[in-house]
């Protein structure tokens, strides 16, 4: 049987992300992955209160398929995934238009663990448990930095 990604929100919505003073209004759009469900249903319910659209896929070629054909401001990703890691996600190989921000999500938090995946490319580690403004934050952070994006991100051609 094959499995595909889910979208859950289609209706396109533009997000408010409010931080202090601060509010980013845009389209969002936000990928998920992740093989488990215990990851899966704590993180998709954050996602849906901020009213972005998210795209949930649960191995590393259903993303690699979804970002060859759309753009995502971050992708939030398990360390493990049956197929690959975060770290196959980082890399351009696969995206049309530019690499993506991934944020790996991980449930052990070891610092070894957290300087790996910055030092491979991660723009973020969040650990478990996860709460709303830590989600929220790492999307301001990378919807800012989507502002002003470092050379090596940008797609030439």
């Amino acid at each position: 049987m094959a499995s595909r990604a889910i979208e859950t929100r289609p209706d396109g919505l533009r997000t408010n992300l409010t931080l202090g003073s601060a509010t980013l209004q845009r389209h969002v759009r936000v990928l998920l992955v992740s093989p488990d469900t215990e990851v899966r249903k704590p993180l998709l319910r954050i996602l849906e209160s901020l009213a972005v659209d998210v795209i949930v896929c649960s191995t590393r070629a259903q993303a690699e398929e979804v970002l060859s054909r759309r753009v995502f401001e971050i992708v939030f990703c398990d360390e493990h995934l049956p197929d690959g890691s975060y770290c196959d996600l980082i890399h351009a190989n696969h995206c049309e238009y530019r690499i993506p921000r991934v944020a790996v999500v991980t449930r052990t938090g070891e610092w070894d663990f957290y300087f790996a995946a910055m030092s491979r490319g991660a723009f973020d580690v969040l650990r478990s448990p996860w709460h709303a403004t830590d989600l929220e934050m790492t999307m301001i952070r990378a919807l800012r930095a989507e502002d002003h994006p470092p050379l090596s991100r940008v797609a030439v051609g």
